[in-house]
């Protein structure tokens, strides 16, 4: 990939002119009650309306849970989802909870399935990453693609790569933050919020209303504009996620 520097800064500018358009999501959430145009994707109970491993993926204390661990049921060999069912999303405002200890996980959006492997549905994609560590909570990483399309804290536009499609230009178009910094406001082995933001080729992340990456997709034959929802586990060390109050809303 190359990433030349640019000083278009205005870009960031536009950013938080979007994200003013959503009002941020109550701290206290932890009903039934939802915000303004959101409907819930998640019933708090069980299952319904997701699809993947019942070897790996449960409810628990009011959340949908990913756990592996050391036997073959659950020793994973490639990294696997929790497909929503209940229609592709386009453009739309994602909100929910996360939990991770361990390992590292994700939010697909606009993705396909590509597959079913040993250990259940195979998903590529764009892809909100979050991690037990230091480094990758917040940036966009395509799943079985393009690989970063935005590291934490960076405003970038994707640009085809007439040689390499599967390795286009990424330009940096200004700052966000400095990355440590947004790393403080993430919670270890704790709830955070994730919003994920996707309007036409703009998508934008967000952990505990920090902003984390802006993204400008415009790679003809890369970019997606619908596509599945899922949630993912790694294949690695012995890791557990959870997601909860799920909603979304659809941006007409």
């Amino acid at each position: 990939m190359r990433f030349p520097i640019s000083s278009k800064a205005p870009l960031a500018v536009l950013v938080i002119a979007l994200i003013s358009l959503f009002p941020a999501s109550r701290a206290d959430h932890h009903g039934p009650k939802l915000e303004p145009g959101f409907r819930s994707l998640f019933n708090g109970k069980d299952l319904t309306g997701w699809r993947g491993n019942p070897d790996l993926w449960s409810v628990q204390d009011g959340a949908i849970t990913g756990q592996t661990g050391e036997t073959p049921k659950n020793k994973l060999t490639h990294n696997t989802f929790l497909v929503y069912t209940g229609g592709s999303v386009d453009d739309f405002e994602l909100r929910l909870k996360y939990r991770i200890v361990d390992g590292n996980s994700g939010i697909q959006y606009r993705s396909k399935i590509l597959g079913e492997g040993d250990f259940g549905p195979i998903v590529g994609g764009y892809q909100a990453d979050f991690e037990a560590g230091t480094k990758y909570s917040g940036i966009l990483y395509e799943e079985k693609g393009r690989a970063i399309l935005a590291q934490r804290g960076q405003t970038t536009k994707i640009l085809e790569n007439s040689e390499n499609p599967k390795k286009p230009i990424v330009e940096v178009l200004g700052s966000l933050g400095d990355t440590d910094d947004i790393q403080s406001v993430i919670k270890s082995k704790d709830w955070n919020d994730y919003t994920i933001i996707a309007n036409g080729n703009q998508l934008t992340h967000m952990i505990n209303g920090r902003v984390t990456v802006s993204v400008i997709d415009e790679d003809p034959s890369g970019s997606a504009k619908s596509g599945v929802l899922a949630l993912q586990i790694h294949v690695g060390p012995v890791m557990t996620v959870q997601f909860k109050d799920i909603r979304i809303r659809e941006i007409k």
